[in-house]
């Protein structure tokens, strides 16, 4: 839930007073209009219903009169010889009573027409022309009496004809032609308000009345009227009210619509008017209403005014005292003098402020102990991670080196065996201890990137060219899509999180391949890691982060991994401001991605020793080995040797350039530790002896130290530095790249004597 806008308190009240009264109102308005709109909707109805049922009342009966009057002339004769003159005399007193009859005939059994009396033609005896095949002859035989669909009359006038069939001497059928124009004064006499009117339609939806004639004339069709419509349907369709409404006129006005039927005709009288008319005393009845809700509102926030002025004054001298309290102030008062719950709160602040007074300088001190505790543990935490990251590395490499010399010695199947699984066992203790010391030294902040600007292509075709050996073992393509882009950030810490993102897609991946390429972003570069590998499901893709959490490992399977190659690069992305991206789908392959910030114009790569030819064997070849440490000393001489090198061995920079002063010949390369006695450095060692030497002679650092100022410091003098504990083969591929580089440079002189 959102917060409350921090507004004032007294306008608060003013809001709440002013929407409690004002919407009070509002809704006894609402109700109100409701119900009186439902009113106003009924009487309306019932007001046009009721025109309605009297217009086709008054229709009705004028047609039933004409049928009265037919059927009157119609008596019985006393003779045939006179009963011609009788029905002529008996239809011209007909056209007297019955003006809108216009034309009356007498057709005798046969359908022959006897008599026709008319208003606009002479009368006719005797013309004994064949009606019977007339539609009012057949229909009159059939129900009595039969009444027409209306036609025109020259186009001028609505008629229909009317047919009863005679029921004395003889029988026959007796014909009217009528006139509704006595219709349309029906209607035109139906008034509701100042714009409503009545109409008649007929079975099929025809106009035949309306007050403007000109409708009726044009033989206007109303049958897509909705109303029309409803009230034409059969009788089990017809759901028709005795009223609409959200119904449009025949001008496609809203209208207010209430119909009644004329059921021996089979035409519908409608009375309708606009909504707007109809509902006129409401919409003034909701005038009144918006003016008097108006009026209240205007009440209720003077009101609201002046109460909450008088509630907020003390409000106000609570908040100004909290104010004191929180700026330290704990020897000031809050008065407050209402006698209610606000003066009670307000004798509660002054007690709180007595007992922070006196607990203040007891918390002071507590948290200034707690701190310089908090203190001394990180500083000691630092200190261990320190020393365990150097004191640990020492035996562990000495371990890994014992281990390969023994696996190298024996004969034995059995005992050769059992080394193999030894050697297996420390490489992956080796793996797992400098894991956890990475991750320890970036939990406690140990880790600083130094950021510079570099070209990415260099490092990613030198990352490259490292994995391409363990991609191919497995059959796999490994790409690196050639780029221009340059980066700033730490090109330790970078180069450290696409080895474990490539080792990763290297042992997750089976099939396939996997591409390294950069994509430009606003202001940034993102690099992509692609493989083709098991992929990773959308759950657990935060899972993945967590450090010893491994996908489609349950068996713990050491060869898979340790479960913190992924956790350890997240980390170092959040060091550089970044932060690795996922996609991916199980058996499809993932993507990881992160972002750096782009430069323009690189500076000066990164120094990236050249690679030179293999130097095919180690034998014959003379090493000078600088390490403080005894055991470190045996292990290297002993696995050197067994290589078929010559090894020299010194403890410190004094001890090395002694032993070469023994020495008949130049060493072919050199490994110093970097932390030697007497705070001296590999770096400095390694000069020390190439000025003695007079020469450049290949050498490398061999450290437990893994702070990333080492890296730099060795990559900024031209030298390879491998973190202890180091793998014989990996130290075998070192000192066969180093006697590689020895080849290149200038030969040394057979002796020291020579030399000097």
């Amino acid at each position: 839930m959102l917060p409350w806008p921090r507004y004032q308190l007294f306008w608060k009240y003013v809001v709440y007073f002013g929407v409690l009264v004002s919407g009070a109102l509002f809704v006894s308005a609402a109700f109100g209009l409701y119900f009186s709109y439902h009113e106003t909707r009924t009487a309306g109805i019932a007001l046009q219903h009721e025109k309605a049922l009297g217009a086709a009342i008054r229709i009705e009966q004028f047609m039933a009169k004409i049928e009265h009057q037919i059927d009157w002339i119609d008596q019985p004769l006393i003779n045939d010889r006179d009963a011609l003159e009788r029905r002529h005399l008996g239809f011209i007193r007909l056209l007297q009573q019955a003006p809108a009859v216009t034309d009356v005939s007498w057709l005798d059994p046969r359908g022959r027409e006897q008599l026709k009396v008319s208003r606009f033609a002479i009368d006719r005896l005797r013309s004994n022309t064949d009606q019977s095949a007339t539609t009012a002859f057949r229909e009159a035989r059939l129900q009595d009496p039969y009444f027409s669909p209306v036609y025109f009359r020259q186009q001028t006038e609505p008629y229909l004809t009317l047919a009863l069939a005679s029921e004395h001497r003889g029988g026959g059928v007796i014909v009217a032609e009528v006139n509704l124009k006595f219709v349309w004064d029906v209607i035109t006499r139906v008034q509701v308000g100042k714009t409503g009117h009545a109409y008649v339609v007929d079975g099929n939806g025809q106009l035949i009345s309306h007050p403007n004639i000109s409708l009726v004339l044009q033989r206007t069709d109303l049958s897509d009227l909705a109303q029309v419509r409803a009230a034409l349907a059969p009788p089990g369709a017809n759901t028709l009210p005795s009223s609409l409404t959200d119904v449009q006129s025949l001008e496609g006005q809203p209208v207010l619509v209430a119909h009644a039927p004329i059921a021996q005709l089979g035409w519908v009288v409608f009375v309708e008017q606009p909504l707007t008319e109809a509902f006129a005393p409401l919409y003034a009845s909701l005038l009144r209403t918006a003016l008097l809700w108006l009026l209240g509102l205007g009440l209720s926030i003077a009101a609201s005014l002046a109460l909450a002025r008088r509630m907020v004054t003390p409000i106000h001298a609570l908040q100004a005292g909290a104010a004191r309290l929180g700026a330290g102030k704990l020897d000031e008062h809050i008065v407050v003098n209402t006698h209610d719950e606000l003066a009670t709160l307000a004798d509660e602040f002054n007690r709180m402020a007595t007992r922070l007074r006196e607990s203040y300088a007891d918390l002071e001190r507590k948290v200034e102990e707690r701190t310089c505790e908090l203190a001394a543990a990180n500083l000691a935490k630092s200190r261990f991670l320190a020393a365990a990251s150097h004191d640990l590395r020492q035996p562990m490499h000495a371990l890994g080196l014992f281990v390969a010399q023994l696996h190298s010695r024996v004969a034995d199947p059995q005992t050769r065996h059992i080394a193999a699984q030894a050697e297996v066992a420390v490489e992956a203790l080796q793996e797992l201890f400098d894991a956890i010391l990475d991750v320890s030294r970036l939990d406690t902040g140990a880790v600083t990137p130094h950021a510079t600007a570099f070209e990415l292509n260099g490092l990613l075709e030198r990352l490259a060219a490292g994995f391409a050996p363990a991609a191919s073992q497995k059959g796999l393509s490994l790409r690196v899509v050639p780029t221009q882009f340059a980066v700033r950030a730490d090109i330790v810490l970078l180069e450290r999180i696409l080895i474990n993102l490539l080792s990763n897609a290297v042992r997750y991946t089976e099939r396939g391949g996997i591409v390294v390429c950069c994509r430009p972003r606003a202001g940034r570069v993102r690099i992509e890691v692609w493989d083709s590998g098991i992929g990773i499901a959308p759950a657990q893709h935060q899972a993945v982060f967590q450090e010893f959490f491994q996908v489609g490992n349950p068996e713990r399977d050491q060869r898979r991994g340790l479960g913190l190659g992924l956790a350890i690069a997240a980390r170092l992305a959040q060091l550089l401001d970044s932060r690795i991206e996922l996609a991916s789908r199980p058996n499809k392959g993932s993507v990881f991605a992160f972002e750096l910030t782009r430069v323009e114009v690189p500076a000066k790569p990164a120094f990236e020793p050249e690679l030179s030819p293999v130097y095919e064997s180690l034998q014959g070849a003379s090493i000078l080995v600088v390490d403080d440490d005894s055991l470190v000393q045996e292990a290297m001489r002993a696995l050197l040797v067994h290589w078929g090198c010559t090894v020299t061995l010194a403890a410190s920079g004094d001890a090395a350039v002694a032993a070469l002063a023994q020495c008949e010949r130049v060493p072919d390369a050199i490994l110093c530790d970097y932390r030697l006695s007497a705070s001296e450095t590999g770096i400095d060692t390694i000069r020390r002896l190439r000025d003695v030497c007079g020469w450049q002679i290949p050498a490398s650092l061999v450290s437990g130290d893994t702070a990333p100022e080492r890296l730099r410091e060795a990559r900024q003098w031209g030298l390879t530095l491998l973190h202890k504990p180091v793998r014989p083969a990996k130290l075998r591929a070192l000192l066969e790249h180093l006697l590689a580089q020895g080849l290149d440079r200038q030969a040394p002189a057979s002796t020291m004597e020579d030399r000097r």
